[in-house]
């Protein structure tokens, strides 16, 4: 890509490639003249690194080659070797060096495959992924309480009989994000429907689907409207409930660049997040040194206040309106590109400014503050994630933000836009290759592209609606007599202990099925669940594994090649790409017209995946490290115009939620520490020193329950009990933090957001001094119901 702005006639503007962060020295923008943050509570990373170049002493070459050559499996800013399409020079982050030894470790030793299950049930997932790589098939029956080896036939040859004796509404197919590539997730999509499957279904649907929903109703697209280039000179880069510098530790740079070129940096959480206040960027020496600051401003809200809060700016932008014309509406942009505007300004003229501060927990002041800012600002980029995303209500969230850039003309040009802050490798291209229950490739379940898909396909596709993974799994759990009972569930990745609501539970489904199938790298404690007749582990390749390279797609929509990267000096030997997997399984289930589904090479899968996906055209060309393309140009909905039935936006009236917050009681959320989705690094959050049960409390409101900063104290409701310590933070009011996944235990099943599917990670608790629970407990709980109707802590 040159630096030169090109234009093609089919994907408009095109991304003018990577730019230069400036070198002059920005000592406004410092943390302190103290140099390498000193006596300060931040994170280590020269020490950091050290610990993953001395944890991959035993294949070090094949390491540096992993970093040099092949596209980031860690977070979805798509790094390709060393080097990006946002900023130029080197860029590497503690995260995908966290993930680094997931590909050069060896196989697990013997004695560990064949321990006794139950000692191996002693050890957490992030013991178990220590221990090394699956080495080959193993299967569990029921009854046994150790792993065997069992050959690659026989283990595909079991669960191909089995699935020829089932429904195929009875079994499903699931994707995590764990590098898997984009042909690896079409191909599974492809062989579930060719063995007459809609149970398929991925790990954004536990982080992004609500993005996807909503942009889809509001502005007609699925994937972010601009790049993160266009970060850097925008007037305004807003986060609501992101901590992108944890999630994506490169972005910390990028947020530098934009500072240096004057953007403002709003983060709009109830936590302050330290992470998004201060960093020490190590690749850029000036931010090594002296750190950065990183937000300007810090709003505050409750959890689940967003609507209520976004409705405040709104309402402060109509009001403006009635002052001066034009102050705050970009009329001309409403007019030629948006439908809706009376009947949005009627739903906030309607809603009282009481209501929006006592949802939003936010003043009316504040809220002006940002609604001034922005009204003067000319561009502005609005990205967002799972602080929006985790609520039953979360694409009314997305809606909402939505409805501000639209009202702004913040879309569909350089410097604006809407983005969906993606967290892992590739998760972007799940939807996009078909592997979701709602979607096909290049398109939804509507006839044309139906009938497009099945002629390039050549079978008939199953025309019932699949389930989502959340209910999936609610119907592993119904009695085996019952229509819609999941006897075989297969897994390529993930750990639904540790991601999904109400572990418990979780674990009672999982054992409930006949058949469970973990195709993975490593093993975690989902693995060793039991299963009614088999657990059956399957070893699979690494991206940088995978014959031929795959690819992946980013958060802004470039798709990378990253190759099949030689020398790896601890081989699985029996280890097989994903794709190769299901092509397998499809010829054993339905030899007779498995040629349909069989491919041969990755690159046979490339081609086509552009045809089955037109965004994709451009996928089949790349063959070699650091190739990339850009599906859709440099901004979707370019001037405006957006791939809608009419061509424009929507303006949609929301209403704010009612959250069942009962008097007396708490919202949680979770949040990440030093961890990739669910596989937790450091038991130590080295941003605040919190530990994996610490508490995150006001202290204020620690002082209205006399419970002081590092006692035991019991966080709880009607769907489980939290015991931690509490941490005092600068939290809103009302609102506590506990971290994923050990606060799940709190959030109950079965709530989604009904849209698009996501299951629902904030509820109400209370809180009480350990000992006076367990003291009350001890005395009353057992004889009577306690006067709290919907927060009981459960016997």
């Amino acid at each position: 890509m040159s630096n030169v702005t090109k234009k093609d006639p089919k994907k408009g503007t095109l991304h003018s490639g990577p730019t230069s962060i400036s070198k002059i020295p920005a000592p406004k923008h410092w943390v302190s003249p103290v140099p390498f943050g000193l006596g300060k509570i931040k994170p280590k990373h020269i020490r950091d690194t050290m610990k993953v170049a001395w944890e991959n002493k035993d294949n070090l070459k094949y390491a540096t080659n992993i970093l040099t050559k092949g596209v980031c499996d860690g977070c979805a800013l798509g790094v390709s070797g060393l080097y990006d399409q946002t900023l130029k020079g080197p860029h590497i982050c503690t995260t995908r060096l966290n993930v680094l030894r997931l590909s050069t470790m060896p196989p697990l030793k013997e004695e560990i495959v064949h321990a006794d299950v139950d000692r191996l049930r002693q050890y957490s997932s992030a013991e178990l992924r220590k221990m090394g790589r699956i080495p080959y098939p193993l299967i569990r029956r029921k009854g046994e309480n150790k792993f065997s080896r069992i050959s690659w036939d026989g283990a595909m040859d079991m669960i191909a009989e089995k699935m020829k004796t089932l429904d195929p509404k009875q079994y499903a197919f699931y994707l995590t994000s764990r590098g898997i590539t984009n042909e690896s997730y079409y191909t599974a999509g492809k062989v579930a429907r060719f063995l007459g499957t809609n149970h398929v279904d991925n790990a954004s649907r536990i982080c992004h689907s609500p993005s996807k929903t909503a942009l889809k109703r509001s502005v007609g697209i699925g994937a972010s409207s601009c790049t993160y280039k266009d970060w850097i000179g925008t007037d305004v880069l807003v986060f609501w409930g992101s901590v992108a510098s944890n999630a994506s530790p490169v972005s910390t740079k990028y947020m530098l660049a934009a500072k240096k070129k004057g953007t403002k940096i709003i983060v709009i959480n109830p936590y302050k997040e330290p992470a998004m206040d201060k960093y020490w960027v190590p690749s850029n020496a000036e931010s090594a040194l002296f750190g950065t600051q990183v937000a300007d401003d810090f709003y505050q809200v409750n959890i689940g206040g967003d609507i209520a809060f976004m409705h405040g700016i709104m309402k402060y932008w109509f009001e403006m309106e009635e002052e001066q014309y034009g102050s705050a509406i970009n009329h001309a942009f409403v007019q030629d590109h948006v439908n809706g505007y009376e009947e949005l300004k009627t739903k906030v003229d309607e809603l009282s400014w009481e209501k929006i501060i006592h949802s939003s927990g936010m003043s009316k002041e504040r809220i002006r503050e940002l609604a001034e800012l922005l009204a003067n600002s000319k561009n502005a980029v609005f990205a967002w994630a799972l602080g929006l995303t985790m609520h039953s209500f979360a694409t009314d969230n997305i809606s909402q933000v939505a409805n501000l850039a639209l009202l702004r003309g913040y879309l569909g040009r350089e410097n604006a836009g809407l983005m969906p802050f993606r967290g892992h490798s590739s998760v972007q291209g799940t939807g996009e290759m078909g592997a979701d229950p709602f979607v096909l490739p290049g398109g939804g379940w509507d006839e044309d592209n139906v009938k497009r898909i099945e002629e390039l396909w050549g079978f008939d596709l199953p025309k019932w609606q699949g389930d989502i993974v959340g209910v999936n799994l609610e119907h592993a759990a119904l009695p085996d007599d019952h229509e819609k009972k999941l006897k075989l569930y297969y897994m390529s990745g993930g750990n639904f202990l540790e991601t999904m609501p109400n572990p418990e539970f979780i674990e009672k489904a999982l054992s409930e099925v006949d058949i469970r199938v973990h195709q993975d790298i490593i093993l975690n404690t989902s693995t060793l669940v039991d299963a009614k007749e088999a657990v059956i582990v399957l070893p699979a390749k690494t991206r940088f594994e995978q014959e031929g390279g795959g690819t992946s797609t980013s958060t802004e929509r470039m798709v990378y090649f990253s190759p099949e990267i030689a020398g790896n000096k601890q081989p699985v030997e029996e280890a097989r790409a994903e794709w190769k997997i299901y092509v397998d399984l499809a010829k054993r289930v339905k030899p007779e017209t498995a040629h349909l589904v069989n491919f041969e090479t990755a690159q046979e899968i490339r081609d086509e995946i552009a045809k089955a996906n037109p965004d994709y055209d451009g996928i089949q060309h790349l063959k070699k490290q650091g190739d990339v393309f850009q599906w859709g140009g440099a901004w979707l909905c370019e001037d405006g115009v957006c791939p809608t039935p009419d061509g424009r936006g929507n303006l949609i009236p929301i209403d704010i939620p009612n959250l069942e917050k009962p008097e007396g009681t708490f919202y949680v959320t979770t949040r990440r520490g030093k961890q990739f989705n669910s596989m937790v690094f450091k038991e130590t959050d080295p941003f605040n020193n919190a530990g994996r049960y610490d508490v995150l409390l006001n202290a204020e409101d620690a002082n209205t329950l006399n419970i002081v900063e590092g006692e035991g104290i019991v966080v709880y409701n009607q769907h489980g009990v939290f015991q931690g310590k509490a941490l005092f933070t600068d939290i809103a009011r009302g609102n506590i933090g506990l971290h994923f996944p050990e606060g799940n235990f709190l959030i109950p099943k079965g709530i989604y957001d009904s849209p698009s599917g996501i299951p629902q990670y904030s509820v109400a608790v209370k809180i009480e001094k350990a000992e006076r629970f367990n003291a009350r407990k001890d005395i009353d709980y057992l004889e009577k119901k306690l006067e709290d109707d919907e927060i009981d802590a459960p016997v």
